[in-house]
């Protein structure tokens, strides 16, 4: 993970959140414990590079269901976008919409980009008792690899 203000350490608590899922369910982080989570945060619903990336997931959603780990995708999209999206697409993990507050759970991560009101690409695993055990924030416009999240699953 490269350095920037706010950045998350490994090993702490991983930021909490609550936010709706493309029908308006409430998911919140804190639920989830007992259960590893990868949280993968998006820019843009429908965009190329964050297509991509989250289609490579759809299709090799297997090694998370094999190492027990939920995937929760957020973007400062409404929920109503990410719905359109998860259809179109054929997602069958969660996307959960991070509009209102407008980038709260971004922020919380330390992947809001104040300048562009998005997500910046910034992957995060957390463990069972809801502690960070590894993240990666890439550059505008540049995925992250599939290889990463198998390394970080092999982790656990």
């Amino acid at each position: 993970m490269t350095e920037r203000e706010g950045a998350l350490v490994v090993g702490e608590p991983a930021p909490g959140f609550t936010l709706p899922d493309t029908h308006g369910t409430p998911v919140t982080l804190a639920d989830l414990r007992g259960t590893p989570v990868v949280v993968v945060f998006v820019p843009f619903a429908f965009s190329g590079t964050c297509t991509g990336e989250l289609c490579e997931l759809r299709d090799n959603i297997a090694d998370f269901d094999a190492a027990g780990v939920r995937l929760l995708v957020v973007s400062c999209d409404p929920m109503f976008s990410l719905r359109a999206w998860a259809e179109h697409e054929g997602y069958t993990f969660d996307l959960l919409s991070d509009f209102w507050p407008h980038g709260e759970a971004a922020r919380a991560y330390g992947v809001f980009d104040e300048s562009s009101g998005h997500a910046l690409r910034g992957s995060f695993l957390v463990d069972a008792e809801g502690v960070l055990r590894w993240s990666v924030v890439n550059a505008r416009g540049q995925a992250r690899p599939l290889a990463a999240y198998r390394e970080a699953l092999a982790s656990l």
